[in-house]
């Protein structure tokens, strides 16, 4: 019983979601400790603008269904969301229809999330959700996905 009571209060004070990640290695928000697939790094800077290294516009470009993991380097900017948010990175589809799994909220410091990349080949573009200055609205990039290698596409020509 006592052992019980010891347990109960090592989950509390170390709180659930901590201890299901040691358990199962991952972490929260989706994102495990190992990084999946190719690493796409980008930076959420301070000026109210996603950077790429080697890229002056910043263009992710991956496969359909392609394991990714973006590690997103995030900057101060002039506004912080109450949540402690400085910049937000939702992929949308089409004007204004987000896809689901890839709406993260920003906070300082470097953040890993481990994805795969959409199904549906075509041009994507990410936004920033948090209104993290009065250049936020200049905050986004392009984001293409290609069909996967050996996909017919619709002049049958694989890619």
């Amino acid at each position: 019983m006592r052992a019980n009571r010891k347990f109960a209060k090592t989950l509390r004070d170390r709180g659930c979601a901590a201890m299901l990640a040691a358990l199962f290695g991952i972490c929260a928000r989706g994102q495990s400790l190992e990084p999946a697939g190719r690493v796409i790094d980008i930076l959420a800077d301070h000026d109210s603008r996603y950077k790429m290294p080697g890229q002056k516009q910043p263009i992710i470009t991956v496969r359909a269904g392609e394991p990714i993991t973006l590690r997103v380097t995030a900057k101060k900017a002039k506004n912080v969301n109450r949540d402690g948010a400085i910049h937000g990175f939702t992929l949308l589809r089409a004007k204004d229809r987000s896809v689901d799994g890839w709406d993260f909220m920003l906070k300082p410091g470097v953040q890993e999330f481990s994805l795969v990349a959409p199904g549906e080949p075509g041009e994507y573009v990410v936004v920033c959700t948090v209104i993290c200055s009065q250049d936020h609205e200049g905050m986004n990039m392009k984001f293409v996905v290609l069909p996967s290698p050996g996909i017919a596409t619709d002049k049958g020509k694989e890619y």
